[in-house]
């Protein structure tokens, strides 16, 4: 019954999955949530927390115990040493501890490495998130680019379907001759074909969209019919401003200057070295002993030895470093090597996002005055079809002519629909860059 069960919820949990109409930021967040790489990067993280933890142990003493019991059958040292052949056995206890006073701050160094390296794993895993999120809103636009497009060509086929139709009645008036009427059937299975070819790409930009997301039954995988095609005022920021602001927020730049961070740590860890270490620890142990193992040992007689055995050890150990084959100097010099090339990374770090934000902007400000260009375009090839259908229509335009000018206009349509996403996911771009969030 309740394997029964089971299966009905996850039937259940398939058919509502698969139903689902998927909106942009349903995407986003089901990536973050699934994605491989994403996963991997959380564990690197819990691995750095782990490491911290370590590192707080260096702080705090050991604690050992020990417990052993020996047999011994045959010749063995006895009173003023006289060999003799005896059965004996022996037990020993003993508990010890031992801190670290002083390492030369090694311990201190350790932690604080620790805590800039769940820094650095933390800003790897944002920056990850945030480039998945613009994959995942390019294949999403991709998508919502398409289905529009293919809404246009199939409103377009429609319009002159209704043409084509107004036509035979003209061609049957002897308004037009027929051999116009031909021309406009030959379009309309010219833009069939179009139509057939708009709804394939919606096909693959879903199909692509869907393997981001690792989903499998890409058939029944819908998105939202509409996106919201928002405007942006962040060109009203120059390249400049968005760069400093980008230093800011930029995880990859984060990340660089924690890296930095680390190897400074790396190098006081290796200078530490040099220091004598000082620790200081205590010891306790106890026997008993029974040189008699076919006689029973009374259980008073056991503490007894015990108590009478036990010591109690204290001690101070001091570790002075002297020599140890050029393995510490070339641990510092190695650590000053790792450090230039950290500080390095980061400044090519900063070049490399300076001239994305200007490369970003430049892009935005032509994808944008190609928007523009687009729809005054399609204002003027609209009124010049308009006028194109009158003349036609009174037969003083031949259909070449009438064709030419319905496919500049729905040319120009297309265009605005292809400027107009390609600017928005630009200025997305160029929005990521100065830290407002991408849904």
């Amino acid at each position: 019954m309740k394997n029964i069960v089971l299966i009905g919820l996850l039937c259940c949990s398939f058919s509502t999955f698969a139903q689902k109409t998927w909106s942009l930021s349903d995407c986003i967040l089901y990536a973050i949530e699934n994605n491989i790489s994403i996963k991997q990067s959380k564990l690197d993280l819990e691995t750095s927390e782990i490491d911290k933890r370590g590192a707080v142990g260096n702080f705090l003493p050991n604690l050992n115990s020990n417990l052993s019991h020996s047999w011994q059958n045959g010749l063995t040292s006895g009173a003023n040493n006289v060999n003799l052949v005896r059965r004996q056995q022996n037990s020993n206890i003993g508990i010890s501890t031992e801190v670290v006073l002083y390492d030369g701050l090694r311990n201190i160094r350790q932690l604080h490495r620790a805590n800039l390296g769940i820094l650095a794993n933390q800003y790897q895993l944002d920056d990850m998130k945030d480039n998945i999120t613009l994959n995942i809103i390019n294949a999403y636009l991709q998508v919502a680019f398409n289905k529009e497009t293919l809404k246009t060509v199939k409103r377009q086929f429609e319009i002159n379907e209704a043409e084509f139709d107004r036509s035979k009645e003209l061609a049957a008036a002897g308004t037009i001759p027929q051999g116009d009427l031909l021309e406009l059937e030959s379009n309309l299975a010219t833009q069939s074909q179009q139509i057939i070819n708009a709804e394939n790409q919606v096909r693959i930009a879903q199909i692509n969209l869907a393997n981001i997301l690792s989903i499998v039954d890409y058939k029944s995988f819908k998105i939202t019919d509409s996106i919201a095609i928002t405007s942006t005022t962040i060109l009203e920021k120059t390249p400049f401003q968005i760069y400093l602001k980008a230093l800011e927020t930029r995880n990859d730049i984060k990340n660089a200057e924690v890296a930095v961070g680390i190897n400074e740590d790396n190098l006081r860890l290796s200078k530490g070295v040099y220091h004598p270490t000082l620790s200081g620890g205590y010891n306790f142990r106890s026997n008993y002993y029974n040189d008699n193992i076919d006689r029973p040992t009374e259980l008073p007689q056991f503490w007894d030895q015990l108590n009478d055995n036990k010591s109690h050890n204290f001690y101070l150990s001091l570790r002075i470093p002297i020599f140890n084959r050029l393995q510490n100097s070339n641990g510092v010099r190695r650590s000053k090597v790792n450090l230039e090339k950290s500080k390095l990374a980061l400044e090519q770090a900063k070049i490399d996002l300076k001239s994305k934000v200007n490369q970003s902007y430049n892009d935005v400000l032509s994808a944008f005055a190609v928007f523009e260009a687009s729809e005054k375009t399609l204002a003027a090839r609209k009124e010049s079809f308009r006028y194109s259908q009158e003349k036609f229509d009174l037969g003083l335009m031949n259909s070449f002519d009438y064709s030419l000018a319905r496919l500049r206009y729905e040319n120009a349509e297309n265009d605005v629909i292809k400027s107009k996403y390609d600017y928005f996911f630009k200025a997305k771009v160029l929005e990521f860059y100065f830290g407002i969030p991408l849904y």
